[in-house]
């Protein structure tokens, strides 16, 4: 029995609803698909929306990862190291493209849950990764506090898009 054992009841819960929020977005980019895009639109889209995507994704994915048979931790940490980092440079374009986009001036609120969070959240799953060797038990807790704190991440984020269109953008007020 692997360290690994005992989070079945986590990932399951954690990856599918990561699963179900994707498709939830897929719908609701769907409803809102007549509303007129713009260059600051598109900006402010690759900015905003595609992070949440990804990091609902990243949480899918770490969930498959983590739920998958394996023997040791090692070739896991490895996975998850390589989705840590990754996310960590994803954090920093998502920051840059924040900065240029001119559609939406961003508040210590959307810094917060775009940059600095996801920023974290990555970093988390990279230094779990290398802590893994070590520490494994320690490491899975990391990982699990990372994929959960993305995943609530992409719901605060979702919510705030929602509401945005619904009581800004659809009442003409960009």
């Amino acid at each position: 029995m692997t360290a690994l054992a005992g989070w079945e009841n986590f990932y399951v819960i954690v990856g599918s609803s990561a699963g179900a929020l994707v498709g939830l977005q897929f719908v609701v980019i769907t409803l809102i698909a007549s509303a007129p895009i713009t260059r600051g639109t598109a900006q402010a889209a690759s900015a905003f929306a595609t992070p949440t995507i990804v990091h609902f994704v990243a949480v899918l994915l770490l969930s498959a990862l983590l739920s998958a048979p394996w023997h040791s931790v090692g070739t896991a940490a490895v996975l998850w190291g390589l989705v840590g980092l990754g996310g960590v440079v994803y954090a920093a374009i998502v920051a840059r493209r924040m900065r240029g986009q001119a559609a939406y001036r961003p508040d210590l609120e959307d810094w917060s849950f775009h940059a600095v969070l996801p920023f974290a959240a990555y970093t988390t799953l990279a230094v779990s990764a290398y802590a893994a060797r070590t520490h494994p038990r320690e490491a899975l807790f990391g990982v699990g506090a990372a994929a959960l704190l993305l995943l609530l991440i992409g719901i605060h984020n979702a919510w705030d898009a929602v509401t945005y269109q619904v009581f800004v953008r659809s009442r003409g007020q960009d």
